[in-house]
């Protein structure tokens, strides 16, 4: 069992202020892997003030000198590909094919992304008198969560140091092996001492005081709506700038012209993927009334093709290989919500909120569909964060938007149609930061975030770089 007593300060690894630890646990297993020191408000003082001593010679470092650097560390964290892909699929539970594909695969691609887009991107422009030049905001502080844990790390560290701010990190207290080994890389690349600082803790602790410190600019936070309102109450004295990325319940809208086969697939992945511990996840499929008995047919054979796996075996089939939840607590809270859907009276079409019977240890919980949900069941309004999926229906267009944006969410949503232009049109209506059409690829250029209360950033591409830039005018 690994035991971390240190943090990543000023170039240095530093012990904690502290003597308590997190256990970071093996979630297919229930062992603990490791023993983390969990960080004290004096050790973010200390990673605060080597930030804010290095900000203005990293601020005015060039450009193609910064690009380099995050290339540099890209390489290198190749170079360990393997070892980040195993560390995920302990700490999160993701199968090994997915981790490596997306966990690790998404996250490494980033570096050579925004180091392009350094090198490409326009510093300052002319407007009349006016030139106008895009300058770092100063010190940053990372909260991120653990669902996806590096690559949500690198969203915020990437852009961050690239627009030329300094950062402190505040990984995942539940996963933050990966974010050592990212530690461990940028200390090997050598990047100029305290341009990147790392202290792990509890939010409650080392997030409240980062987002309280009067000498960090921004706070940058990927999580819960819960505890996104309690960064921005704590940051507020301070009025800093509060970039959050937080929850979604979103809508996958199936038109009477799709085809239910066709649909099935790209519907459950879209709610399952990462075991349903993403953020964006298509949690709620509106059918038509017309044709519901045939769509609900197709996605609950599809569903019931999903396997309960070991996330450390090859299983390349990253469809239907689903793993555990991330911790005990959260199992936990997946099974009430699935308690929750029965007693208000949806039908469980798959699944159930018990121990699955072929995986007696392990936080695993039961690929799960629900039927004849309404729009004001727990179940369609709140994010359970699990692999839950609720199929709701609708008699037209009109009061599929509706439902659609009937929820305190509006992060992301889905449109299936045989044809495109009317997919387009019904996607324009959905009070949503992203929609995919007939599961159209993933873009790690386009940027990302939501509206209402799944937050007000946008991270990836040029996006997530302004972001961590302050605009000036100097008149001439």
């Amino acid at each position: 069992m690994k035991v971390l007593d240190n943090f990543y300060i000023d170039g240095q690894w530093v012990p904690s202020s502290g003597d308590s630890h997190a256990e970071v646990t093996d979630s297919s297993t229930e062992e603990v892997i490791a023993r983390v020191a969990e960080g004290t408000s004096a050790d973010v003082d200390a990673a605060v003030a080597a930030a804010k001593a290095a900000f203005a010679t990293w601020a005015s470092t060039p450009v193609d000198i910064r690009a380099k650097y995050l290339r540099d560390i890209g390489t290198a964290l190749a170079g360990r590909f393997d070892e980040i892909a195993d560390t995920i699929s302990a700490e999160v539970g993701s199968p090994k094919t997915f981790a490596q594909m997306v966990q690790a695969g998404l996250a490494l691609g980033e570096w050579e992304s925004f180091a392009t887009l350094l090198e490409t991107y326009e510093w300052e422009e002319q407007v009349g008198n006016s030139l106008v030049v895009r300058e770092p905001i100063g010190v940053v502080g990372a909260i991120t969560p653990w669902n996806y844990p590096l690559y949500l790390i690198i969203c915020k560290v990437v852009p961050a140091i690239g627009a030329g701010c300094t950062v402190v990190l505040k990984p995942s207290e539940i996963t933050p092996l990966n974010a050592y080994i990212l530690a461990e890389v940028i200390h090997e690349v050598g990047l100029p001492a305290g341009v990147f600082n790392m202290v792990v803790g509890a939010g409650p602790v080392v997030g409240e005081a980062m987002s309280a410190h009067p000498d960090i600019d921004m706070i940058s936070f990927t999580g819960s709506g819960r505890a996104g309102a309690a960064v921005t109450r704590t940051a507020a004295d301070t009025v800093k700038r509060v970039g959050l990325e937080l929850g979604g319940k979103s809508a996958n809208i199936i038109l009477d012209d799709a085809d239910p086969a066709g649909v099935a697939m790209g519907s459950v992945f879209a709610s399952f993927i990462n075991s349903g511990q993403t953020c964006s996840a298509l949690t709620r499929v509106l059918v038509p009334e017309s044709r519901k008995d045939e769509f609900i047919d197709a996605i609950v054979a599809e569903a019931a093709q999903c396997r309960l796996v070991d996330p450390h075996a090859d299983e390349p089939d990253i469809f239907h290989a689903l793993g555990p939840m991330s911790s005990k607590a959260h199992q936990e809270r997946v099974q009430d919500y699935i308690r929750k859907g029965i007693d208000e009276g949806a039908t469980l079409a798959l699944g159930g909120p018990e121990q699955p019977e072929d995986h007696p240890k392990g936080y695993y919980v039961k690929p799960t569909v629900f039927t004849d949900v309404t729009p004001d069941m727990t179940i369609a309004q709140e994010e359970i964060f699990g692999p839950v999926l609720s199929i709701l229906s609708y008699r037209d267009e009109d009061e599929a938007i509706e439902i659609a944006n009937g929820t305190v969410y509006g992060l992301a949503g889905g449109v299936q149609s045989a044809d495109p232009e009317r997919a387009k049109a019904i996607a324009r209506r959905m009070r949503t930061g992203a929609v995919d059409i007939n599961g159209a690829a993933f873009n790690p250029t386009a940027p990302f975030g939501g509206y209402k209360q799944s937050g007000n950033t946008r991270e990836r591409g040029r996006w997530g770089l302004e972001e961590f830039l302050e605009t000036k005018s100097i008149q001439m």
